[in-house]
């Protein structure tokens, strides 16, 4: 496993160049995947007086009602405001409607809460989004929504999810795989092309549907409204207010249906009949309805009908071009030279980022997981002033909902692209979740990067009084504070790529997140010992309590936001460090942010504290009004992630700041209680390094103990997330006159806590592995390779941490890549996805895995923290310690 230190080249590459262009100017990043997969059941579009969401706007209202906060389509490509959007859609002449959007189930209706129930993959794409490629699979026969749904119904919380894929549709490859590309000639000049291929025996009849629409923004304020209009040469005008005059323009001849981008308010809500609204398309092409459509040809919504039939092991592609209405030529001339010369660019482009990842099935893995991450970019619009207040030109909303969900937030007022954790099943925003998205993309798109992490930092997101926002389903939630780390990394990541160093970057970074961490201080800290709550801080359901609710009886100090704000208090005084480097007035902050993780490590290590020296395990306690402190012994991942909370600096750079270093040697002398807490301060590791860390060498191997040891913590995938002990005899815990239990469980949750969807009670999950990964390589840079531990427990063989880093990375990147039995585990036991060469190559980020099997589990296009695998490719073909600045590097 070669480790180079060698940054990747991809700026060397067209790619590469483009994106260096956009820093001064960002024309060819304004059209690109910008729409969601669902913007139904979303919070923003709800309403209702009771939230919620899902039952406010459902599926079943979706194509008949006009969205006032953004769109959703299958494909979806549209400016960064979304005034033009394209997608697809499609009908096999047998489904009761037409396939619009991705169908799913909703939290209730799902047995294991909501759930997308389509088959499709993202499988290209660049950051400019000069190429991007989607594949959907649309099967021959009716697409069964009702069965879905009952079958689902009727299974329990230990039953597997019923899927698309166990219904029988694809058997006899009776589907078409429809690709979905787009290349940009230019910046405002877009190619889409749509290859339907028929895998089945038998000849498949199939409409295909281009759609452009505008979002409807004239229905809530009387605004402007744009045009679409047939000319007389067979191509749409688009006109818009907010765009220059545009043309689209559709390779053979097309049937063009016109209608409006509004609300079918007959067939919602009983009203008269009037327009031609949003679901005019799909009634006109499956109910027959001839008058449906406007018969002028115009409106604000259209799409061109191409009616195939497809043979047996056949294709048949569209060409579509979206560009300025007075561009010269034939549109089609260059069309092909333009998407071959947009892929080889691609190719480039990856060539140059892969260059030392030898593996080609890792390479595979690497760039479809990129690929959704740049699919699962989208506008996030959301003025929650004016979604509270009610539109003019509309009814007012419930007086109840004024003082309900994120009635604290009026301040909020989004409009920005943002990657999102998934498309369909998280079209929004979670606040830890985008901090280590920014890390994967920092790898392809640094500037990108750090724009994600600046996002949740501005006026027009953070709160007033600093705390920043968690998901939009309760903006007053909190999430584990990871945006310091994600910002050190990024700006690591970043000065290796281009060679520069963003400190401009740093220092609004810094100076944000060190207001933000005297809010935690302040509002987390309840009894001001150091100590700190959270909630469920993106946990769901790993306690025996719903964390984010008051406990009966007392108060629960957590292990997992002591261990969090220790780590916050590292990352905030090494970006200061960093920062004093070039102005030694950041010294007096790095000596703050040190002091501060020095008071949560003694408070968290001491008795009475969070460590239980019998179990040598870090717990959760329960604080009751008398004083009585009553540690809650269940040894879930909330007691190993004090391995993250770990720092290592360079003696050299301390020598350059002198007033910083006689201020900390001054403190740990005259606390020798506080010093004992810091390994080794006075004796520098290897290359000549100083460690600061939650944890001595003795506690580090009592943790890696249990966490290594096959029978608890390791699973052949890596660490779950509930100790396997409890699945022979849950963990029991007598509280409030109840007997509450933990169990082990591998699979999907068999609780409602938190709606079911998401489970830490055994799952492996990527996102706290990575951090578990990195903190070990952490400690590695300290005390070097003659620090070994017995891995795994009991095994008689002994590593060094950075093997047994490598080890747990190595197991992360197995879920997604090809064993030596020839299958991938997220697929688990399905024989279509395993074997058949139309599904066994296509790679999905799972929200989370089985802890025994590696099943992919959750959310099934979970491209956001999971896409952290791409990262963990690079690290193990160039080596862990890449992104490290040069004040960390050996």
């Amino acid at each position: 496993m070669p480790h180079t230190h060698r940054p990747p080249r991809i700026f060397d590459t067209v790619e590469g160049r483009r994106l260096a262009e956009t820093r001064a100017d960002p024309a060819w990043r304004l059209w690109g995947p910008y729409l969601s997969d669902r913007q139904w059941g979303t919070v923003r579009e709800d309403y209702s007086a009771d939230g919620e969401a899902w039952n406010y706007l459902p599926h079943d209202h979706a194509r008949s009602r006009a969205y006032r906060w953004g769109e959703d389509g299958i494909g979806g490509f549209a400016d960064k405001d979304l005034n033009w959007c394209l997608s697809l859609a499609l009908w096999n002449g047998r489904d009761p409607i037409l396939k619009e959007r991705l169908f799913g189930l909703t939290n209730a209706q799902g047995n294991h809460g909501e759930d997308v129930k389509e088959l499709y993959y993202y499988l290209d794409g660049v950051p400019t989004h000069a190429y991007m490629r989607m594949l959907y699979k649309y099967p021959h026969g009716e697409f069964p929504y009702s069965r879905l749904t009952e079958e689902n119904a009727r299974r329990g919380l230990d039953d597997r999810e019923f899927e698309l894929v166990d219904t029988g549709l694809f058997d006899e490859g009776r589907y078409c795989d429809v690709t979905i590309e787009y290349a940009k000639a230019g910046p405002h000049d877009v190619l889409m092309r749509v290859t339907a291929m028929n895998r089945g025996p038998d000849a498949a009849t199939l409409t295909l549907l281009p759609q452009l629409y505008a979002r409807n923004t004239w229905s809530w304020a009387n605004g402007p409204r744009p045009d679409l209009r047939l000319a007389a040469d067979g191509t749409v005008l688009a006109i818009h207010h907010a765009m220059p005059p545009m043309r689209l323009h559709a390779d053979g001849a097309p049937e063009w249906l016109f209608c409006e981008n509004e609300t079918n308010a007959h067939r919602l809500f009983g009203a008269l009949r009037a327009g031609y609204s949003k679901d005019a398309i799909g009634r006109h092409v499956v109910e027959g309805e001839a008058d449906a459509v406007n018969p002028d040809r115009s409106g604000t919504k259209c799409a061109g009908r191409h009616r195939l039939v497809v043979p047996p092991g056949g294709a048949q592609s569209l060409r579509l071009r979206f560009r300025a209405a007075d561009a010269p030529g034939d549109a089609f001339a260059d069309f092909d030279a333009v998407f071959a010369a947009r892929i080889t660019e691609a190719d480039d482009f990856y060539a140059a980022l892969q260059a030392d990842v030898a593996d080609a099935d890792r390479r595979a893995v690497q760039r479809q997981a990129l690929a959704g991450m740049l699919w699962s970019k989208q506008l996030y619009h959301y003025d929650v002033r004016e979604w509270l207040d009610g539109d003019p030109a509309q009814p007012a909303p419930p007086e109840a909902r004024k003082a309900g969900r994120n009635a604290d937030w009026r301040h909020v007022r989004a409009h920005d692209i943002v990657s999102m954790p998934d498309a369909w099943e998280y079209p929004w925003f979670a606040s830890w979740d985008l901090a280590l998205q920014s890390l994967v993309f920092a790898t392809i798109d640094p500037d990108f990067a750090k724009g994600q992490i600046l996002l949740l930092l501005d006026e027009a997101y953070g709160h007033p009084n600093a705390e920043l926002p968690a998901y939009e389903w309760n903006f007053s939630d909190a999430n584990p504070p990871l945006h310091a780390f994600a910002a050190w990394r990024v700006f690591s990541l970043d000065r290796a790529l281009t060679g520069r160093a963003d400190h401009d970057f740093l220092l609004r970074v810094f100076n944000r997140l060190s207001m933000n961490f005297t809010w935690w201080v302040n509002r987390k800290d309840a009894s001001g010992r150091n100590l700190f709550q959270g909630g469920f801080l993106g946990l769901d359901n790993i306690g025996l309590f719903d964390r984010s609710k008051p406990i009966a009886g007392g108060a629960l100090t957590q292990s997992d936001a002591t261990a969090w704000m220790a780590m916050n208090a590292l990352e905030l005084m090494r970006i200061a460090v960093e920062l004093a480097l070039r102005d030694p007035a950041y010294e007096d902050m790095a000596q703050k942010f040190f002091e501060h993780f020095l008071l949560i490590a003694d408070a968290a290590a001491r008795k009475g504290g969070l460590w239980d020296e019998a179990d040598q395990f870090f717990y959760d306690v329960i604080e009751t009004p008398g004083g009585e402190r009553i540690p809650i012994r269940a040894r879930t991942l909330v007691g190993l992630i004090p391995i993250c909370a770990v720092a290592v600096l360079r003696e050299d750079d301390l020598v350059q700041l002198p007033g910083l270093q006689k201020r900390l040697r001054f403190f740990l002398e005259n606390r020798p209680d506080l010093a004992a807490l810091v390994s080794r301060w006075q004796e520098p590791g290897e290359g000549g390094t100083a460690l600061l860390s939650l944890l001595r060498g003795h506690r580090l191997k009592a943790l890696l103990r249990r966490m290594l040891d096959a029978d608890e913590f390791l699973s052949p995938h890596g660490i779950r997330g509930v100790s396997k002990v409890y699945e022979r005899q849950p963990f029991h815990f007598a509280w409030d006159g109840a007997d509450l239990t933990l169990p082990y469980e591998p699979g999907e949750s068999r609780t409602r806590l938190f709606g079911g969807n998401s489970n830490w009670r055994g799952p492996i999950w990527l996102p706290i592995n990575y951090l578990l990964i990195d903190g070990l390589r952490r400690f590695h840079r300290y005390y070097g390779p003659e620090f070994r531990v017995e891995a795994p427990t009991g095994s008689g063989t002994f590593l060094s941490l950075q093997e047994i880093a490598d080890m747990l990375a190595d197991r992360m990147i197995g879920l997604s890549t090809r064993g030596s039995d020839g299958t991938r585990p997220f697929q688990a036991t399905s024989r279509l996805e395993q074997e058949d060469p139309h599904f066994r190559d296509h790679v999905l980020c799972y929200e989370y895995y089985h802890g025994d099997t590696g099943r992919g589990l959750g959310a099934s296009h979970q491209t956001g923290w999971s896409g952290l695998v791409a990262l963990l490719i690079q690290q193990s073909a160039l080596g862990p310690l890449h992104a490290l600045s040069p004040a960390e590097a050996p």
